[in-house]
């Protein structure tokens, strides 16, 4: 049996990430929203120093009007300045600011949004700009005219939350640099009005942020189209040139080739991924939203899908043909390679069959050198003994004649010198 349930905070070790991940589901939650109201929302990109510079911009920014300003290493606040409201968020590549202002004009987007009050004004531009979005919330109890409000050649209007509201916008920026967005308020509570403007806005950040992928793919087709036509150029030439010198020519040009493909794919991979990553997040916001027809016009999903599906597949295609050319690339020299090393084998057997050779001719001048090192060192031992011959003769030792002696030990000379020579050699190969 066991005992009580102890203290789990006091006696359990927690991860140390265990705060963060338990808060993560909880971070950036949704804020209410009273109808009318109107949200300016801004998106700047920025990098880890301008996003540090930003946070300490906002906390003074915060002090100066005497309220809380965010956190250190907070990466979302929300500060109300009397009327107004903002929220700021920070992203792993981007900041967001939303200001939320009373919406009590009847009519859309009025006042213009020069003669809005907001703070944004107070605070220096964190990065590059590129989101501002003007979303107006009103009631439905009139409905204006969408096709004289928008551009009714890109309008996108749909039932919303489930018929909750109605959301129209055209993706257009106006005069003023804001693309606007419309929420008619039919049966909205205000937590359903929070979630959905939230949405909105986050389906015009992603959309917008899933986007850039496509410059980055307009800079680098050209030069993957070259690398293309200049792998199509090295295989046919592999085929037609025949020499190391050849051969290691094409493998040099294949190799520049490889790595200036190799450094173009490391630059865009990052840009390609995220913007396929930020469309996923545009698709879920999609879905969540519960879009139905409304008016005959498109869908916002239905006018993405015709819109911002084809850049996406471009910036896709452009990656697979990034890999699929490195591939190639790679299979390509690995043949060259091949080619060269079986040449190099050829060379290598030809160099040897000629050294054999001519280690087989220095063979047979050794053996010749040999026979005549014979006769001379006998020649030389005949001579000494022809002169011994002589002095023997002379004092009586030898009965017969010089010359005589002298031609019966030529063959005991060569003999001599034969088996010398021959024992020397046996010698010096069991050494080897």
């Amino acid at each position: 049996m066991t005992g009580p349930v102890q203290d789990a905070s006091t006696q359990l070790v927690p991860h140390p990430e265990r705060g963060a991940i338990l808060g993560e589901v909880h971070a950036r939650p949704f804020s209410p929203l009273e109808t009318p109201r109107r949200l300016l929302h801004f998106a700047f990109m920025t990098d880890s120093r301008q996003a540090a510079a930003d946070r300490a911009a906002l906390g003074r920014f915060c002090a100066e009007r005497g309220v809380p300003g965010p956190l250190d290493e907070a990466k979302h606040h929300r500060a109300r300045f009397g009327e107004t409201s903002l929220r700021w968020e920070q992203h792993s590549e981007f900041t967001t600011y939303s200001w939320e202002l009373p919406g009590a004009d009847a009519t859309p987007f009025l006042p213009p949004t020069s003669a809005l009050p907001h703070g944004m004004r107070g605070l220096p531009q964190p990065g590059p700009h590129l989101v501002a979005a003007d979303l107006h919330l009103m009631p439905a109890a009139a409905e204006p005219d969408l096709g004289a409000l928008f551009d009714a050649a890109s309008l996108a209007a749909a039932l919303v939350d489930n018929g909750g509201a109605i959301a129209a916008t055209d993706f257009r920026a106006g005069a003023d640099g804001f693309v606007r967005i419309l929420v008619l308020d039919r049966e909205l509570t205000p937590a359903r009005a929070g979630a959905l403007a939230q949405r909105l806005l986050e389906i015009e950040t992603y959309r917008t942020l899933a986007l850039l992928g496509m410059p980055e793919s307009q800079r680098i087709g050209p030069s993957v189209r070259s690398a293309e036509e200049t792998l199509v150029r090295i295989a046919g030439t592999m085929t037609q040139t025949d020499g190391l010198a050849a051969d290691h020519a094409l493998l040099d040009e294949m190799t520049a080739l490889a790595s200036k493909l190799e450094a173009e794919a490391a630059s865009s991979n990052y840009r390609f991924g995220a913007s396929r990553a930020y469309d996923n997040i545009v698709q879920q916001r999609l879905v969540a939203i519960g879009e139905q027809g409304h008016g005959g016009w498109p869908t916002i999903a239905a006018f993405l899908a015709r819109r911002m599906a084809p850049a996406m597949r471009t910036c896709q295609m452009l990656q697979e043909r990034q890999a699929d050319l490195a591939t190639k690339l790679a299979r390509a020299a690995n043949l060259l390679r091949t080619r060269v090393d079986v040449a190099l084998e050829q060379q290598n057997r030809d160099l040897l069959a000629a050294m054999n050779e001519r280690t087989r001719l220095q063979l047979r001048l050794q053996q010749t050198v040999e026979g005549l090192s014979v006769a001379a060192i006998a020649y030389y031992i005949v001579s000494l003994f022809g002169y011994l011959a002589k002095g023997a003769k002379d004092t009586g030792w030898l009965k017969i004649e010089p010359g005589v002696a002298t031609a019966l030990f030529v063959p005991v000379a060569l003999l001599g010198v034969w088996a010398a020579v021959r024992r020397i050699r046996r010698g010096n190969g069991r050494e080897d």
